[in-house]
């Protein structure tokens, strides 16, 4: 990722300042808030997307700026929101905004930043990079409130979990790689072929997010928690699909009524294993990869291209 990162440094040099100046707030608790909330960012993963889009089919400009930050604040506002629907006091390693200021004001600066960042958009005219990225607000939230419905029962089809994922986690991405490509072509194929190689994208990133909780190298040994959680991931559904009745209704008690147990939560990630659900999500994952990979290899050869696929290579072959 580091050959990726090295392609746009100056514009993501100039991105912090800018983005830190979009969230700024004159209320002094707020601007505490947004500076812890700055100083532990994560990898900045979708701004690179944004960055690298917009180069591959042109110059960057002030409206490629805009349009990553607009993608960070949302994205920000999203996980802040999630900490409270989750009840996490954890994110990335530090308390999260809830656990320090409790829900009340979690919610209330999830808000002030969706807010900031509808204004940074409106305020310059952006109306088509609002769009982009308003459609994908609107579909994550389909997409928490379609897993909660799903849950419940745990009786969820593959195509169901795909659409899930595909609203919840892949349509940041994807609005990520469009909005980007739309700052420099304001062509709207071009737009649409970046979104769909970003949400293709997305997909494999959330499966490699799915096989993280059955172990890795960094790890080294499997967590369980989207069990404990009783989240349907990819390799659990495909277990629940192609095992025998009496496996399936042990899973789907254990996950139901003994998901903090965990010797039985062991014993659901060994049927996992032992009925293919690994091996499964982990092609599923390399097929959508290269599908993603095909609409890039559409555009030019040039170094650009190289760095989005190293992007995307990234997304599933990380460790953590």
């Amino acid at each position: 990722m580091k050959e990726a990162k090295d392609l746009i440094k100056q514009e993501l040099l100039q991105f912090e300042g800018k983005f830190n100046e979009a969230v700024a707030s004159r209320v002094a608790l707020l601007d505490r808030i947004m500076k812890f909330i700055i100083k532990r960012k994560g990898k900045q993963l979708r701004p690179m997307f944004v960055f690298l889009s917009a180069k591959l089919n042109g110059e960057v400009n002030d409206v490629t700026y805009r349009a990553a930050s607009l993608v960070e604040i949302l994205h920000t506002a999203t996980l802040v929101h999630d900490d409270v629907v989750d009840e996490s006091f954890e994110r990335r390693g530090f308390f999260s905004i809830n656990a320090l200021w409790k829900n009340k004001v979690a919610v209330l600066v999830g808000d002030y930043l969706l807010s900031k960042g509808l204004l940074l958009s409106l305020n310059s005219e952006d109306y088509k990079i609002l769009q982009i990225l308003s459609t994908a607000v609107k579909e994550m939230s389909e997409g928490e409130l379609l897993q909660i419905e799903k849950s419940r029962n745990l009786n969820l089809k593959e195509e169901i979990y795909f659409e899930i994922i595909r609203s919840k986690t892949a349509s940041l991405l994807s609005s990520a790689c469009a909005a980007g490509a739309w700052s420099t072509s304001k062509d709207e194929i071009v737009t649409e072929k970046m979104r769909q190689f970003g949400e293709k994208v997305g997909l494999a990133f959330q499966i490699k997010d799915d096989l993280f909780d059955y172990g890795n190298d960094a790890i080294g040994k499997p967590t369980g928690n989207d069990i404990k959680e009783k989240k349907l991931t990819l390799p659990l559904i495909y277990t629940l699909n192609n095992c025998d009745n009496f496996a399936r209704r042990k899973i789907i008690h254990i996950v139901k009524n003994n998901n903090k147990d965990k010797e039985k939560v062991k014993w659901v990630i060994d049927m996992v294993v032992k009925t293919g659900g690994i091996a499964y999500a982990e092609k599923k994952m390399i097929e959508i990869k290269n599908e993603a990979l095909s609409i890039l290899y559409t555009f030019p050869d040039n170094e650009i291209r190289e760095g989005l696929k190293q992007l995307v290579e990234y997304t599933t072959d990380r460790k953590y």
